[in-house]
């Protein structure tokens, strides 16, 4: 009977330790497939931030070098101009107003515009010549006696303060004035010559 009963416990003993070993041999594999699913995801992870990484790193790239060719363009574009100013200003600037202060050279102005002048059309008679303070006095006296055998009318010459070279003309009733100073035409000649300098110096493309 003895026999029997610790045969009995023998055999539970071995199942529950069969039993035990096959439960604990399913906790294993299963954490080994799950530590291996887990390591594989950790890997498809880390080779995505890197791929990521590298896209980002190459955009990167791409963003600089073209912020910088952009910038090297302006920077270029930016110094032509500059030199291109500095020539077209030497070339006018001070021709215009050696020329400005030549006051035979005034004269042939003033002169060509009184004779070309149509008394009459419209209306108007005579002329309004506004002169710098510093020249009504010669000027204004020679072009009173020259204007008369030329106009329909008479010749009003005015100072002007605000002028320093040149002269400012118009109909006698002021319906409007053109003017003739140094500021002028530094300007008329700096917008026609500053694209044709830079024409020469660069290139037209």
């Amino acid at each position: 009977m003895e026999q029997k009963l610790q045969e009995l416990l023998d055999k539970i003993y071995k199942e529950g330790v069969n039993k035990g070993q096959e439960v604990a041999t399913t906790i294993v594999r299963d954490a080994e497939r799950k530590a291996e699913r887990i390591l594989e995801q950790a890997h498809k992870e880390a080779s995505e931030a890197r791929r990521q990484a590298r896209e980002e790193a190459e955009e990167l790239k791409r963003n600089v070098a073209s912020e910088l060719r952009l910038s090297a363009s302006q920077a270029t574009h930016a110094l032509q101009q500059q030199i291109s100013h500095l020539i077209t200003t030497r070339a006018v600037t001070e021709p215009v107003r050696q020329a400005f202060s030549d006051k035979e050279f005034i004269k042939k102005i003033i002169e060509s515009l009184i004779d070309s002048w149509q008394p009459g059309q419209e209306g108007q008679s005579g002329l309004s010549l506004l002169l710098p303070e510093k020249d009504k006095e010669e000027l204004g006296r020679y072009f009173a006696e020259k204007a008369r055998a030329a106009l329909n009318g008479p010749l009003l010459v005015n100072p002007d303060n605000r002028l320093e070279n040149g002269f400012r003309i118009g109909p006698a009733d002021g319906s409007y004035i053109i003017s003739f100073t140094d500021k002028d035409f530094e300007s008329f000649f700096m917008d026609y010559l500053r694209p044709k300098t830079k024409d020469l110096l660069y290139g037209k493309n």
